[in-house]
């Protein structure tokens, strides 16, 4: 395992488990102990927040993804091997892979247009959990800062410029999981030289072990602090896995397969990301600037089998989907602070955002890993240019507005192997948003929010003109596809040591994405409408002891009244920490998965997932910590994700239509140990 042969290094050197923290310890201070019970006056909606470096420690996570559950009402799932990108639900959608979640890390866009395998690709996998100092989330297209894939939220996770103490960690675990992560931040000419690496290994517990390799790395040089400085970091991540995706449920029932069996043993792929990326910030007393800028080098290749012996009974339905990009692009924005009496003050943000990707995807069937024949392959180049004008008063104590309007304009160009499908567009989006906030008592604020968002379309879609497979004549799908929302909410603490936030929402599509995998090709399906209501209370009621309840319903339809396949209805989560109870502290995570339907009538449905994780550590003196993580606890053997199409297995002499699952993973244990210095 040539990804692991760093590990011996790390360990022998290992040393640390300490709050990673933003250049000013006493903001930082701040947000962290105080990030879930400070929104009021800050928030313009009942849901948008920050989560502090504390609580997002404090969370028992499987994989990297999961962190981004901080968001209430957000589910991250699986359904192939570990370094495959996360499956995320959200406000009744089925986001796929990251579609309308637009999510970034320290200024850097996640979400992968145009790719290969599903549009908006967010890959999280680099993430390392010790270096994130904070996630602002905001849920809704209510704010003209955000643009592309933001209708049902965005997430930003920034990495912190310096740690407290170096830190080193080494865990292990069931099913051959093993991680190791050395990271320190020592001072180099009047800055900071921030460096982390993590390699980690994991099988899980599939009958063809997943073999996942990963290989992590950052490098960051900073100068000044959060708000008035610099940084430039370099960051490379390598990953490779073998993929048991889902299976059918007829083959469970009658004995065919067991829960963890693959039907294709040579599914699975690699994935490769480099970036370098710089922010400048300079905040004084009457205006504030930001800029930014970053190259990304994303590589994946990947093999997959959903239908196993349907289109070609001889070989398989194996296919490989390819795709090499460079991302690069530039975010700015500068804020003018108003002050006109001590009852009224103002500001006003301009922002700009440029991105180009330079993309090489493909489609091509395979058998083991061997290409057989070739769907498509395109050269596309994707080019998006926006502006923002955002307008904050606060008219009174009691009353304030955010007044916005986005302007986004993109440019397709694709060359396809297929001359029908070549070609250019371009596409123009308008987006205004208004957000009111009333704040009749010291302790509640309520909110009424309206938006334009947008969701742009796989590039190959908005000028392809036949099928690539069967060559049949196509539609082509707009560029961009308008949403709109509106949302009522309030925010109150009325109680000591409590949050409580509630909202009512409705969100509208033009139109919804569809993406066959396959096929090479997104459909462009009918107009949606999603309406749902959301609770999240935060409680403290002793200093070592946090209580967090969060619980969302939504219901998802298209416009002539079909169920929308896969949009989730119900989630919720339980979490009790506890913290600083002498050398111990502790968590315990109870989360809900709701139903789905799986087709339009809904006569077919999803089962809920219940799973119940925990951990408890102990700290001996200040240098070292052990750690117990348990996930699945109450060992259910409940669904990660559920399809319903047509398929056929080897053998059968023709498709059948049933429910494809992928189990959640059975109980397993994990031991962290760690030191700081």
């Amino acid at each position: 395992m040539p990804l692991l042969r760093p590990l011996p290094c790390a360990l022998a050197a290992l040393f640390a488990c300490s709050p990673a923290l933003a250049d000013d310890l006493v903001l930082q201070r701040v947000l962290v102990e105080g990030s879930r019970l400070s929104q009021l006056g800050l928030a313009d909606s009942a849901n948008a927040g920050t989560v502090g470096q504390k609580e997002l420690a404090a969370r028992t996570t499987y994989r990297p993804g999961e962190m981004l559950e901080a968001m209430p009402g957000l589910i991250a799932s699986q359904h192939s091997g570990e370094g495959k990108a996360n499956q995320f639900y959200l406000r009744g959608f089925n986001l796929d892979h990251g579609t309308d979640l637009a999510t970034w890390v320290d200024g850097m866009p996640v979400n992968q247009r145009s790719h290969a395998h599903g549009q908006g690709w967010t890959d999280v996998n680099f993430l390392i959990p010790e270096l994130v100092g904070r996630l602002d989330y905001r849920k809704g297209p209510y704010s003209a800062r955000d643009a592309d894939f933001a209708s049902a939220g965005s997430a930003e996770l920034s990495y912190a410029n310096r740690l407290a103490k170096n830190i080193g960690t080494v865990t292990l675990g069931q099913d051959g999981y093993a991680r190791a992560m050395l990271a320190g931040s020592p001072a180099l000419m009047d800055g900071t030289l921030l460096y982390a690496l993590e390699t980690l290994h994991n099988d899980g517990p599939w009958t063809r072990p997943d073999d996942y390799r990963k290989l992590n790395g950052v490098l960051r040089y900073s100068r000044g602090f959060a708000n008035n400085g610099w940084s430039v970091t370099a960051m490379a991540y390598r990953g490779i896995w073998n993929a048991t995706d889902q299976i059918p449920l007829r083959a469970l029932d009658d004995g065919t397969l067991g829960r963890f069996d693959a039907i294709d043993d040579t599914d699975g792929g690699n994935a490769w990301r480099y970036s370098l990326s710089g922010i400048w910030r300079r905040t004084g007393t009457e205006s504030s600037s930001k800029l930014s800028a970053y190259v990304i080098r994303n590589q994946l290749d990947l093999f997959s089998n959903f239908t196993y012996f349907m289109n070609d009974p001889v070989n398989g339905d194996q296919f490989a989907q390819p795709d090499r990009r460079v991302t690069s692009g530039a975010d700015a924005s500068h804020t003018w602070h108003l002050h006109r009496d001590e009852h009224m003050a103002s500001s006003v943000t301009v922002g700009a955002r440029l991105q180009n990707d330079n993309i090489f995807n493909g489609l091509y069937d395979t058998r083991a890993r061997t290409r057989l024949a070739t769907t498509r392959e395109d050269h596309i180049v994707e080019t998006s240019g926006g502006v923002f004008v955002e307008g904050a008063t606060h008219w009174s104590d009691t009353l304030r507005s955010v007044l916005g309007v986005r302007a986004d304009r993109y440019r397709f160009d694709v060359r396809s192997d297929l001359a029908a499908n070549t070609g250019r567009a371009h596409d123009t989006q308008l987006s205004p948003s208004l957000s009111l906030i009333f704040a009749p008592l010291a302790s509640t604020e309520f909110y009424l929010n309206y938006g334009h968002g947008f969701h742009s379309n796989d590039a190959r879609g908005t000028v392809a003109a036949i099928d690539p497979k069967t060559l049949d004549a196509l539609e082509r799908a707009p560029g961009l596809v308008r949403s709109r929302g509106m949302e009522l909410g309030l925010r109150t603490h009325a109680l000591p040591g409590m949050q409580t936030a509630l909202s009512l929402y409705r969100l509208d599509f033009d139109s919804e994405l569809t993406y066959i995998g396959d096929a090479g090709m997104t459909e462009a399906g009918d107009a949606s409408r999603r309406v749902g209501i959301e609770l999240s209370n935060y409680w403290r009621p002793l200093k070592w002891l946090s209580v967090d309840v969060d619980a969302a319903f939504a219901r998802a339809r298209s416009r002539n009244g079909d169920r929308i396949p896969g949009s989730v209805e119900g989630v919720g989560q339980l979490a009790l920490t506890v913290d600083k109870v002498g050398p111990w502290s502790g968590a315990l995570r109870l989360r809900y998965f709701g139903p789905r339907p799986l087709i339009e009538d809904n006569s077919v449905r999803s089962q809920a997932s219940t799973t119940l994780n925990g951990r408890i550590g102990y700290r001996a003196g200040k240098d070292w910590q052990v750690e117990v993580e348990a996930f699945n606890l109450t060992q259910r053997r409940d669904s990660a994700i559920d399809y319903y199409y047509a398929s056929q297995l080897a053998g059968e002499s023709a498709p059948r239509e049933d429910v494809h699952f992928h189990p959640i993973e059975p109980r397993s244990l994990r031991l962290t140990l760690t030191r700081t210095w």
